[in-house]
């Protein structure tokens, strides 16, 4: 649509829940998909009861907007223009798709233990293909790479912020940064992992599952 911001996302999430006859619902959001989500809990408060967010594309005020990240150009002048390019970059360098594209250290992939990095490679099996999802990415490259800095201070439900110190889309400081200034807000910090959680996966179901159980969360 003309109108695809993360608050227009927000409102389209209720249209989604009074379709399925849903009241409240914990929200679940990863990567670009933060914003709106953040924006959920803002703009309809009294219809999300939790929020988690997965290495979230979020302002910070370390990270330079003028300068994104090198994995959003990948996409951009790589995944967007080519459904061969894209077929074709992991048979010629597998490190750079688990880089570029998934935003995650190829050390930490190969690290990995063989479900781990099954899992990743089926990220990169699935990414294909792209023409039904181009217009999304571009709305999703738009938005990260100039998100504003939200009104932290106003969301009222428990927040859980997920990162890691390595992801290469830099969503650890805004992880970080969003959980600070959200009252009901938690964070945990993995020190590796990438964009992709590879090795957290465990521990971050685990977390989810306790934070969401809580009901109402706890402050820092």
């Amino acid at each position: 649509p003309q109108d695809a911001s993360p608050a227009a996302q927000a409102d389209a999430y209720i249209c989604l829940l009074d379709a399925l006859g849903i009241d409240q619902a914990d929200v679940l959001a990863a990567s670009a998909g933060a914003p709106s989500a953040l924006q959920f809990a803002l703009r309809h408060p009294a219809r999300c009861k939790a929020l988690v967010l997965l290495v979230p594309m979020l302002y910070s005020p370390h990270r330079d907007p003028a300068k994104s990240p090198a994995t959003v150009s990948f996409v951009v002048n790589i995944m967007l223009r080519s459904e061969f390019l894209v077929w074709l970059a992991p048979h010629l360098s597998r490190a750079t798709v688990e880089k570029s594209m998934l935003g995650t250290p190829p050390a930490v992939v190969e690290r990995a233990s063989p479900e781990e990095q099954a899992r990743v490679q089926s990220m990169i099996t699935q990414i294909l293909p792209i023409g039904p999802r181009r217009s999304g990415l571009l709305n999703d490259v738009k938005i990260v790479s100039s998100v504003p800095r939200y009104e932290l201070e106003q969301v009222s439900v428990p927040t859980l912020a997920i990162s890691t110190a390595d992801d290469l889309y830099g969503s650890y400081d805004a992880a970080l940064y969003t959980s600070v200034h959200i009252a009901k807000g938690q964070f945990i910090g993995f020190a590796s992992g990438g964009h992709m959680l590879v090795g957290d996966q465990g521990e971050t179901r685990d977390a989810i599952v306790a934070f969401l159980q809580q009901g109402e969360g706890s402050d820092h």
